[in-house]
């Protein structure tokens, strides 16, 4: 018997709840009750992917319980396999981040961070750090588990709050700003969504009884002008949280102010809220509408390849230029989502899935750079890899997987994406390549000047990573490899859902083009 979902998204609340109340002084404990707890949902996850049957009902697992009767709101959870390996994702990063940033708190504490806008007093309660981290992996689990849309837009705004709390309180000089950009462009998006869940709750009720039911809403009834506007209201709301070009540009600050773990876990796992949310709602609700603005959506992903890009190769602070990778790499992401092709969408959830781990690794070994050199510009390190080899060469690897290196995982996603979208946008293709290019310069460069050359006086004593920060990310690097050779179990569990949400925004792959047939015909 499988646990449930409901299980899997309360166990790290509950530890979260252990944590925030333990006595005061008692730091270790609580990082290892959290440790503990997220270990537990670690297994609990592991034990439903095995559960689950990618040729069988579209959601398993479901749960449903009626929740506010008198507007049709439910209780309902259930997955499918894009959301399952989304869900699988969380669990995976979440004890690994938890013991990056073991020492994190103490840190801030005893160094204190130059040019902050409040003491570091304020921000050294570690059970606090741990407490909000657990919470937010409650909220993560909880907005990809949701089949009621009611219920997604509760966790969609809910999950805000512990990552506000961890930019505001833990992160860099200017962690206020961040996090209260971060806040008002994510509550915008929220609002212009909640007037769209509002509207189609209306269009439900004029059908019938009113609903938010996920399948109920998909067999509406909408004219092309309703779907348009409705769509529009998702769609930013989407945009703004993967985030997809022009709405990206709270990202930077977001990114390079979090802690580490923070920021692990913003670019690798909330942002997949957005293109997550391009395939679970504004396809099938809306499939003339997503037809009708696949092409500019196309071009603004496009556009989002290479503007991030280019702006990563020209950043000076290390955290900043991860985040800017994050966004060419969202918009591959959202190419393959309006690709309409299977190929295109089973690629665009891999790379969820690989830009999580990635990206991941990336920000986990900067940020154990930067703990070190207690800086966060690229012209203060020079020959790193003279005294920390084992930090450099996690750094070149994850920086080769970042840039879709073959034989690491993110490859074989952005292989997916670019062939699927060929057969549909062969120039948005052509031109997005060149983002491959791009990121192989603005990675290799950002390696070349911190851990190559002449070592610097002021970093002659640095240390070189510990054992704990080794098993950190070792499991990162495992999978990178792993699934860059072997991507068939995951693929698996996505693609027979792809398949169902190409069917319901009625669009079919293109039929391969027999090129032998007319020479045949000549003779």
């Amino acid at each position: 018997m499988s646990p449930s979902l409901t299980l899997i998204g309360v166990v790290p609340l509950v530890g979260a709840l252990v944590v925030a109340l333990l006595p005061q002084g008692k730091d270790v404990l609580a990082k290892q009750v959290a440790l503990a707890t997220s270990l537990v949902v670690l297994v609990l996850t592991l034990v439903l992917c095995v559960n689950f049957d990618p040729q069988g009902d579209r959601f398993q697992f479901v749960q449903s319980y009626d929740w506010i009767r008198a507007f049709g709101v439910h209780y309902a959870v259930g997955v499918d396999g894009i959301a399952l390996v989304l869900v699988a994702l969380i669990a995976v990063l979440v004890p690994v981040v938890l013991l990056a940033s073991w020492d994190d708190v103490e840190a801030l504490t005893e160094v204190g961070t130059e040019g902050s806008d409040a003491p570091a007093a304020k921000r050294k309660s570690v059970r606090s750090f741990f407490a909000l981290l657990l919470v937010l992996e409650t909220m993560m689990i909880g907005v990809f588990a949701a089949t009621d849309l009611f219920l997604f837009y509760v966790f969609f705004e809910a999950m805000l709050i512990p990552m506000y709390f961890l930019i505001g309180s833990y992160g860099g000089p200017r962690r206020s700003y961040a996090a209260v950009k971060f806040l008002l462009y994510s509550l915008v998006g929220g609002l212009l969504m909640l007037a769209a869940v509002i509207g189609l709750y209306v269009q439900s009720a004029k059908q019938g009884p009113g609903t938010f039911s996920f399948e109920a809403l998909t067999q509406l009834n909408l004219s092309h002008t309703t779907q348009a506007w409705l769509f529009l209201g998702f769609f930013i709301a989407f945009a703004i949280k993967a985030p997809l070009f022009p709405f990206h540009t709270w990202l930077p600050d977001a990114g390079a102010e979090a802690p580490t773990g923070g920021a692990v876990l913003l670019v690798g796992v909330l942002d997949k809220v957005g293109t997550f949310g391009f395939l679970r709602y504004c396809l099938p609700l809306f499939p003339w509408a997503a037809r009708e603005f696949a092409p500019y959506v196309i071009a603004l992903s496009v556009i989002g390849v290479i503007y991030g890009a280019l702006l990563a190769m020209g950043q000076k602070d290390l955290k900043r230029l991860v985040s800017y990778t994050s966004v060419a790499h969202f918009g591959f992401i959202g190419m393959g989502c309006f690709a309409f092709t299977t190929q295109a969408g089973t690629g665009a959830v891999l790379y969820m899935v690989n830009h999580g781990l990635s990206t991941g690794a990336l920000f986990m070994v900067i940020g154990f750079l930067i703990n070190r050199g207690r800086s966060r510009f690229i012209s203060d390190y020079s020959g790193i890899a003279k005294v920390a080899p084992t930090l450099a060469a996690l750094f070149f690897v994850s920086g080769l997987s970042s840039l879709a290196l073959p034989g690491l995982s993110t490859f074989i996603s952005e292989f997916l994406v670019l062939v699927g979208t060929f057969e549909r946008y062969t120039v948005a293709a052509v031109v997005a390549t060149t983002g491959i290019i791009l990121a192989a310069l603005y990675i290799l460069l950002a390696y070349q000047r911190t851990m190559q050359g002449a070592l610097s006086s002021a970093h002659a004593a640095l240390k070189d990573l510990s054992g704990r920060e080794v098993a950190a990310l070792a499991p990162l690097i495992a999978l990178m490899i792993l699934l860059g050779f072997y991507p068939k179990p995951v693929t698996d569990i996505i693609n027979p859902a792809v398949k169902v949400t190409m069917q319901e925004v009625g669009a079919q792959d293109p039929a391969p083009t027999d090129v032998a047939k007319p020479a045949a015909e000549s003779k």
